[in-house]
């Protein structure tokens, strides 16, 4: 646990830093690039993230669980995921003038065909990542994010004042995919081999058939938003939706990878001895929510001058869309450990089934609801979302241990801290002069809502305080060793 918490440290300070950087460049690239333009290439990517899913073929997760990693097996998770890669980089290059047709966006097929090129890179590096990850070396991964962080920054910032457009974002990630591929190179582990193998490829394929079903599943759930917009509605709106998205996941942007950093590798091992799940669950649900329930009630409230400080005013269309997607989000995060358990007890499968409901439901309610607004679209994806919730439940219930009942009890302290810090920043943000700019509205509200929410964990008790205190004890010993005697 000792060591899993130090490389949760060090990825958060990597991801965060890295996420604090390409947020800028966000908000920079609003300046510069159009809505259109940014939405040819989310239109783009949503297609290349589930063509991800068939390159990734489980084998990552096969790395991380497998109990008895041997030479053979990783030569022959490295032939698996070389032969997917590149095949699926041959599908895209060829079907990506096709797909451009379909969407009567010509620009699609240039930006696919160079999303298409990382592909054949990715493999190079993708093994030696997992690798890391099972054995939780986040100071090796964090070196890589950064050399692949500034590269896509610099590039991308620097091709789209050149005039490339959505070209820019596609020769950035390009860049970003090589950058990375060779900063892997040093930091293979030694009992890495170099040439990949097919000996035990049913093993790695079987575990992998399962882990595809429920990637799959999860990345086609993924797309539906932005494909069904950009059917129904247009580019313009897609890039709208987005911008949304990027708002309300500014939370998951920051502390994303570390949440999940680990833990099929921690859960696995935690079942390998024969201990329950539950606990680890409901504890580290606790502890995500604590945050990020807060996060999502805030930005919910402040959104307007979240919208207006960070991307300006070209993109206030997006503001209608930020409450139904942050409600949605509040939900999804209840069970965000649930499919990670199921994949780290050897059933990736079962995780299908709840994305699958929510996939058919966007669908659904997409269609029935999208009257050409993009806040009754966004609140169609939020009701998806809420019907799924309790077929998620009932598999952490049956599989994990964890009945629906003791969780909303663990929760309730992160709901009353969450409901408490969004009368803040809503009592806050009437009392500040609305002639205030945006930006400093919410600088002056951000050290107020902070000590707000901490009091909050104090007098719920929440388990989070804790944490916090493990953390701040070595910055305390440092500042006291500073101070003159």
């Amino acid at each position: 646990m000792a060591n899993l918490r130090r490389s949760l440290i060090i990825n958060f300070l990597s991801s965060s830093g890295g996420t604090l950087l390409k947020f800028v460049v966000s908000i920079l690239l609003a300046r510069i690039l159009s809505p259109s333009e940014i939405g040819v290439y989310s239109m783009t990517l949503v297609i290349v993230n589930l063509a991800h899913v068939f390159r990734e073929f489980g084998v990552t997760q096969y790395l991380q669980r497998e109990k008895n990693l041997t030479s053979d097996k990783m030569r022959s998770a490295m032939g698996v995921a070389f032969t997917s890669s590149w095949l699926i980089a041959l599908g895209l290059f060829l079907a990506s003038d096709a797909i451009g047709v379909w969407f009567d966006e010509a620009q699609i097929a240039p930006v696919m065909k160079v999303l298409a090129l990382g592909f054949v890179v990715i493999p190079f590096g993708s093994v030696t990542s997992a690798l890391l990850m099972r054995e939780f070396k986040a100071e090796k991964q964090a070196w890589v994010n950064a050399a692949g962080t500034i590269s896509y920054c610099v590039s991308c910032i620097g091709l789209a004042l050149l005039g490339l457009g959505s070209m820019s974002l596609a020769w950035a990630n390009l860049i970003n995919i090589v950058v990375c591929a060779l900063a892997f190179v040093p930091l293979r582990p030694r009992n890495l081999p170099w040439l990949p193998s097919f000996k035990h490829w049913r093993e790695v394929a079987h575990f992998g058939a399962g882990s595809l079903l429920s990637n799959c599943t999860k990345a086609i759930n993924n797309a539906v938003p932005d494909l069904l917009l950009g059917k129904l509605g247009s580019a313009s709106q897609v890039g709208l939706l987005s911008r949304a998205n990027s708002t309300v996941q500014i939370f998951i942007h920051i502390a994303g990878s570390t949440v999940s950093y680990g833990a099929v590798s921690y859960l696995a091992q935690t079942w390998h001895r024969g201990e329950s799940l539950a606990p680890v669950i409901r504890r580290a649900t606790v502890l995500l929510t604590g945050v990020g329930w807060s996060a999502l009630a805030l930005t919910a409230v402040l959104g307007h001058d979240i919208v207006l400080a960070l991307y300006g005013p070209t993109w206030l269309d997006a503001v209608p869309a930020i409450l139904p997607l942050t409600l949605a989000a509040a939900v999804a995060m209840s069970f965000h450990y649930v499919p990670l358990a199921i994949t780290a007890i050897g059933r990736p499968y079962l995780s299908a089934l709840p994305i699958l409901v929510t996939l058919l439901a966007r669908v659904g309610f997409g269609v029935l609801l999208y009257d050409g607004s993009l806040v009754h679209f966004a609140w169609a994806l939020c009701a998806a979302t809420v019907v799924t919730a309790p077929v998620t439940a009932a598999q952490q219930t049956r599989y994990i241990g964890l009945g629906i009942r003791a969780q909303l009890r663990a929760l309730a302290p992160s709901a009353l801290v969450a409901l408490g810090s969004a009368a803040a920043g809503f009592l806050l943000a009437a009392c500040l002069p609305a002639s205030l700019p945006p930006l400093v509205r919410l600088l002056i509200m951000g050290p107020l809502l902070a000590a707000i929410w901490y009091l909050l964990l104090r007098l719920l008790r929440h388990e989070l305080v804790d944490e916090l205190h493990r953390l701040a004890k070595p910055i305390k010993t440092r500042l006291a060793l500073l101070r003159p005697n």
